[in-house]
């Protein structure tokens, strides 16, 4: 990644029952515009695979938790429910330094652990969000190269000649573009979120590997560059793909569930107060019905807090039978998933939830 000027002259620029009440997918602080990842909370710009710090959490952060049940309580007073099993690892994360590998269905609730532990940490939310043909200069660090051409143009019209100091000048720090492998290592603390890693490649799961035990990185140029103390690092899997079991071993691995009824409902009525507690049960109960059924792509939370919120927008303060197959693309997004629930008795649904209220 390091090279000479001339080189780099070539270059063209350069579970179960977790879930946040927060909207999955909201809490972004930054905007993305590489390829999406599924409900993240910190958004990027520039490169795919750039990542965008967050903004700290509102207030001084209370210090490192002292136990899994002071973790599970102050990720519930920034939004997110967690089970017991989730609030260990993360305890365990932060106790023991290691990766926290978070795999289920999307729109469980993984990415939003990352922003949740960011808010109950009050530290920056750095994003690096993977995809097909992701390499090291993306997530790491590359050089600024109209930058390094217009010192070395400024440098040729003051007649400087001397070939090793403008070298040396090129690759100073100031012309460092630091991606977010890099910029988690050299923010303290930071949480660092490795969204989507199945879409990633082997070879570059062997480099994560590699950077996640040491937590440093060596820049020929520069030298090797140390956490001094290492980032929270909450990795994401929809499990397109197999992750290998070496990276799974240097992390604690937790699987997502599907929420259960009560939980779901406590995540909506927590996101969405302003909507009906009628309307909130229906809703999650027949999203409970819908997951039961053989669907190319079960809503998880976030669909059903949208659902919600799409009811909620049309003045609906209950649901019925035709409203819910009016509005059944708020949670389900293929033709054969539709059609699936438009087969349903949806009405029998309903009315059980009515009877079980």
């Amino acid at each position: 990644m390091g090279g000479t000027a001339a080189g780099r002259a070539g270059e063209a620029g350069g579970g179960g029952g977790a879930q946040r009440t927060g909207k999955p997918g909201d809490g972004g602080e930054a905007q993305q515009t590489g390829k999406p990842g599924d409900g993240g909370e910190a958004q990027q710009t520039g490169k795919p695979g750039d990542g965008g710090e967050a903004q700290r959490a509102a207030g001084p952060a209370a210090g490192p938790p002292q136990g899994p049940q002071e973790v599970r309580r102050r990720l519930e007073d920034v939004g997110y429910l967690v089970d017991e099993g989730l609030a260990t690892a993360c305890f365990l994360a932060l106790r023991l330094h290691r990766p926290v590998f978070c795999e289920g269905d999307a729109g469980v609730g993984k990415t939003s652990l990352a922003g949740a532990l960011a808010g109950m940490l009050g530290a920056p939310l750095i994003r690096l969000q993977c995809y097909e043909g992701i390499d090291a200069s993306q997530a790491l660090y590359d050089w600024d190269f109209p930058r390094q051409l217009l010192h070395l143009r400024a440098a040729e019209a003051a007649g400087v000649t001397d070939v090793e100091r403008l070298e040396a000048e090129l690759y100073d720090r100031r012309f460092l573009v630091e991606r977010p492998l890099l910029r988690a290592l050299r923010t303290q603390p930071s949480v660092l979120l490795v969204d989507e890693v199945d879409r990633a490649d082997d070879e570059f799961e062997a480099f994560l590997l590699e950077l996640l035990s040491e937590y440093s990185v060596t820049v020929p140029e520069l030298g090797t560059l140390r956490a001094g103390t290492p980032p929270v690092v909450v990795l994401t899997s929809n499990r397109t793909r197999e992750v290998h079991d070496a990276l799974k071993r240097r992390c604690l691995y937790h699987w997502f569930d599907h929420p259960s009824f009560a939980r779901e409902l406590a995540i909506v009525r927590g996101r969405l107060p302003a909507v009906s507690a009628r309307l909130a049960e229906q809703v999650t109960a027949l999203v409970q019905a819908l997951r039961s059924e053989e669907l190319v792509k079960p809503p998880g939370v976030a669909e059903t807090i949208d659902w919600a919120e799409a009811l909620d927008a049309l003045g609906a303060t209950e649901l019925d039978a035709e409203l819910a197959v009016a509005t059944l693309g708020s949670a389900l997004k293929y033709r054969e998933d539709t059609e699936r629930a438009r087969s349903m008795d949806l009405s029998a649904v309903l009315a059980r939830r009515a009877a079980g209220a």
